[in-house]
């Protein structure tokens, strides 16, 4: 068990973790300010749904985080098992705020620049979250189950994250739904996949951001290296 946490805990040195955290936190708090000053600005709530997708972005992050520090958890295969499947269900949530940017439009009273400026630092906060979350989860599958290749866990992790931003985006299904309603979200999933030809633009859009997402995954990952 010790082992474990030491080989957990080479992976992020301390020094990084730290100076990580405070910028990410003011990123965040950046964002918060860009959609509160617009609310006073403007007297309207319009983009407050921005601080609840931020927050959603912000649970797997945590999940991971707590878990690297519960080498018992690890090595429990249904504690181990919990953990990761709550985490799947949530991480899409990460990515799926990239797909704000559809809300972009030019207002008479908001100057265009603040619009894009606001809704890129919730993306990229998202973006970032999801980035440092799957990092954190491929560190600790690397150490629990060894495999050869990155890409064998990175590409399905972020093809299921594809699919569930095309679920949560345009069939309008949210992370608990696999809870309240698991008969419809089931139901709806199957029907895109038995008709792949009837549902084709669902399908392209789902290669296209796993692609994307793996393709920024990956380069930020060598980058850091």
């Amino acid at each position: 068990m010790k082992s474990l946490v030491f080989t957990l805990r080479s992976q992020f040195p301390r020094m990084l973790k730290s100076e990580l955290q405070r910028w990410l936190a003011a990123s965040m708090l950046f964002s918060v300010l860009l959609v509160s000053a617009r609310i006073v600005y403007t007297g309207q709530l319009s983009f407050i749904f921005l601080v609840w997708n931020l927050f959603l972005a912000y649970v797997p992050y945590v999940l991971t985080s707590w878990l690297r520090y519960r080498p018992d958890w690890i090595e429990s295969p249904r504690k181990f098992a919990a953990v990761f499947i709550a985490w799947l269900l949530f991480i899409p949530n990460s990515f799926y705020i990239i797909t704000d940017l559809f809300h972009l439009h030019i207002y008479g009273s908001i100057p265009g620049w603040y619009e894009l400026a606001l809704l890129l630092s919730f993306a990229w906060n998202g973006i970032l979250l999801g980035i440092l979350s799957l990092r954190q989860m491929e560190t600790i599958v690397r150490v629990r189950f060894p495999y050869s290749n990155e890409l064998l866990f990175i590409y399905p992790i972020m093809w299921l994250n594809a699919l569930g931003i095309y679920i949560g985006r345009y069939l309008r299904f949210n992370s608990w739904d696999v809870i309240t309603s698991p008969f419809g979200l089931i139901a709806d999933i199957a029907d895109i996949i038995m008709h792949p030809i009837a549902y084709k633009s669902a399908w392209g859009m789902i290669f296209c951001y796993s692609f994307l997402m793996t393709l920024i995954y990956v380069t930020i990952k060598k980058i850091r290296r």
